[in-house]
């Protein structure tokens, strides 16, 4: 009996680290990642199938993403070698990266406002609001997790 217990305890724990290994190998490998043109060039399509764009609209706004792109990969990288030197930034930096990031949202607003419609620029805005909330919600349940507490 004891022998069948510990058995089935054995199979049990295996069979735990199986999945959670599965769930670790279904992560993103770094080499799976997209380049930057790739997700420029689905980004763009996305944003045409949601706004109907026009061809012209396209080509205008294609060279605007490609910029969002390599600016949020400059300020992604600087933050990761921030967090990894493990320097805390002081109050005016967090200002003055804040304050940059407002300026960069306000010269990418008015730059699509001269290029979408009324109506392409109410459903943009309205969709930049969701993208913020989803962000906003990925960031409690990673800071949850990270605190060991349960997301909800």
């Amino acid at each position: 009996m004891k022998k069948l217990i510990f058995t089935l305890a054995l199979i049990t724990s295996l069979s735990f680290a199986a999945i959670a290994q599965e769930k670790e190998s279904g992560k993103r490998n770094a080499t799976e990642k997209l380049s930057a043109e790739q997700r420029n060039a689905l980004h763009l399509k996305e944003m045409t199938l949601d706004l109907d764009l026009t061809a012209s609209q396209q080509k205008e706004i294609a060279p605007i993403i490609a910029e969002q792109t390599t600016k949020m990969e400059a300020k992604r990288n600087e933050m990761k070698a921030k967090k990894e030197a493990k320097k805390s930034l002081t109050a005016n930096e967090k200002f003055e990266m804040k304050n940059k990031s407002l300026d960069n949202q306000i010269e990418m607003k008015a730059k699509m406002k001269k290029i979408l419609n009324a109506e392409q620029m109410e459903k943009w805005e309205a969709n930049k609001g969701k993208r913020k909330d989803q962000m906003n919600k990925i960031k409690r349940q990673h800071r949850n997790k990270t605190k060991g507490e349960v997301s909800k």
